[in-house]
């Protein structure tokens, strides 16, 4: 149909396919970061503690029930690694479009 084609429209084309692939990237990652803040509380439950012996035992009434505090701490690799996968892609994203706008930059000043 058209045998002309600018330079404009085809950076046009290039910025407008650069804004759908990083908004499909960000509401992959939103969504990831979603699931992953709902896993651990969807998949909370209480455990009972055996007593002494072993035995899961009723506790009886006058007395007050034993409390056992069992602590475990620090975070599941696959949220580790969840992190660290979001912040290169950030960084990776950052990077290209600043390398994208600097050499625009370039090719207009050279160019007029």
């Amino acid at each position: 149909m058209f045998t002309y084609l600018s330079r404009r429209g085809i950076r046009l084309r290039t910025a407008t396919r650069l804004r759908r692939v990083t908004a499909a990237l960000a509401a992959v990652t939103g969504g990831l970061l979603a699931w992953a803040a709902a896993v651990p509380a969807a998949s909370a439950a209480t455990i009972p503690v055996p007593g002494p012996g072993g035995a899961y035992r009723p506790v009886p009434a006058a007395l007050p029930a034993p409390v056992r505090v069992i602590t475990a701490g620090g975070m599941p690799g696959w949220q580790i690694t969840l992190i660290a996968l979001a912040a290169a892609l950030a960084a990776a994203t950052a990077a290209v479009i600043l390398d994208r706008a600097r050499t625009s930059r370039r090719t207009a000043s050279t160019t007029g």
